[in-house]
């Protein structure tokens, strides 16, 4: 049935033995009330206390099948075994020394990797942070220190993180953004592709952009154009073919960095180590987090020597990042998506997608579309008949999910898109099991619609 559920410590199976939330989460939800800032909002309240693969065990003990990796985080799976050595060994030699105060070998070792794994023959430098936002605010120091321009632009619907900076270039306000400003400027966000709403080719939206970069903006004031080459939480935004070829081809004209956000789209999600390479692009700059260090926080910016050595010493770094755990643990994930073919058991689960739920559009009225690449698709809900989106009936699919033991993830713009990010390694009958819970959602949906 695909997927390696013997190899894992819990059974890979769905296993309610109490209502969603338990008794213990509903005991925890109480104390996090009176503890936690309710800003810190949260999706479920069921909480987990260990997992294996793709499957999360909550403090009641009832097995539920994670569909949204902690948006796009335990890609190898939960709690690998190797991972968590790598991490325990090296805890138990080095936790830190700041590697711009005194460094070490785990620092240059994953530089070494993703300089191996990311696009493009040519040099490659990196620099390792924290977070994914982390990375993006030094990518576009970088560009800027580089070209001597200040203008950053990215496209409608992206997300690229909740610093004050990354907000400015995340699309929406709500919820991230709203009463949080001023923010900085020389920030634009512009047009993109967006085939299910928008039916432009790749080539036809694409000039559609850098018309409103040329008549807006002016090109040879933009220091770096961000792209989401899959956008997460904009709705699992696929653009058409072409449609990055054609930037990217701009962006070398005019000395713009062409940076490829693969935060959530990389590190083997889609098939290919970057989900720029299903677009046959190069970028200037890559940045990478998420799934890099199987749980761990670490985060990276990787790209062409020259652009990333414009920075004088000392221009960029911080306090933890590269930090020597995350490093070994990233080091094991490199070893086991090789190990384990695990680009390929992408593949699988993107051909076990469609075959389970491509067909939804053509079976359910409030499905406009399905799309996806690898272990990435997106479920956009619709109000019958029409391309408009329908937040009401994702809450209430979600909610269903949820207490009937699966993980789901909204997205997009409009709250409207069933985001669904599983595990690499999830096995073909949890994927069916899954299907089946949320092919139950849309139906009682429609029927509390008459």
């Amino acid at each position: 049935m695909g997927g390696m559920s013997s190899s894992f410590s819990v059974s890979q199976e769905r296993k309610l033995v109490t209502a969603l939330p338990g008794p213990r989460s509903i005991a925890l939800q109480e104390r996090r009330v009176r503890a936690v800032s309710r800003g810190a909002g949260t999706l479920a309240n069921i909480y987990m206390d260990h997992g294996a693969g793709a499957i999360l065990v909550d403090v009641d003990g009832n097995q539920i099948i994670d569909l949204g990796c902690g948006i796009g985080v335990t890609t190898i799976g939960h709690a690998h075994p190797d991972v968590a050595a790598a991490a325990a060994m090296q805890a138990g030699k080095l936790t830190h020394t700041l590697f711009t105060v005194t460094p070490y070998e785990n620092y240059v070792r994953v530089a070494e990797k993703l300089a191996e794994i990311t696009p493009g023959d040519f040099v490659k430098h990196s620099i390792l942070v924290n977070t994914g936002a982390e990375a993006v605010e030094n990518a576009v120091k970088i560009a800027r220190k580089y070209t001597g321009r200040r203008a950053i632009v990215s496209l409608d619907h992206a997300f690229h993180g909740r610093t004050n900076l990354t907000m400015a270039m995340t699309y929406r306000p709500w919820p991230e953004r709203a009463g949080m400003g001023p923010f900085p400027g020389e920030i634009y966000s512009v047009p993109t592709s967006y085939p299910y709403q928008d039916g432009l080719s790749g080539e036809e939206a694409a000039e559609k952009t850098i018309d409103y970069i040329q008549t807006h903006i002016g090109a040879s004031e933009i220091a770096a154009f961000f792209v989401e080459p899959i956008q997460g939480d904009g709705g699992i935004v696929i653009p058409a073919p072409g449609y990055f070829k054609r930037l990217s081809e701009f962006c070398t004209e005019n000395g713009i960095v062409f940076v490829s956000d693969e935060i959530q789209a990389g590190i083997a999600r889609t098939g290919a180590w970057y989900a720029i390479e299903h677009h046959g692009v190069v970028p200037d700059l890559v940045t990478t987090a998420k799934g890099i260090a199987g749980g761990f926080p670490l985060a990276a910016v990787t790209g062409r020597a020259e652009i990333m050595d414009a920075v004088q010493p000392g221009g960029i770094g911080g306090t933890f990042g590269g930090n020597p755990v995350s490093t070994a643990a990233a080091l094991a994930v490199f070893d086991i998506i090789e190990r384990d073919n695990l680009l390929d058991e992408a593949k699988r689960v993107e051909k076990a997608l469609w075959a389970r739920i491509g067909g939804w559009a053509d079976t359910f009225d409030i499905v406009g579309d399905v799309r996806g690449k690898g272990a990435m698709f997106g479920v956009e809900l619709v109000h019958p008949g029409t391309k408009k989106p329908f937040p009401e009936a994702l809450a209430f699919v979600l909610k269903h999910a949820t207490t009937n033991g699966v993980i789901v993830l909204d997205a997009g713009s409009w709250d409207s898109v069933l985001r669904i990010m599983p595990s690499v390694v999830i096995s073909d009958a949890l994927i069916d099991d899954a299907a089946s819970v949320l092919e139950e959602a849309f139906t009682l949906f429609a029927a509390s619609q008459k």
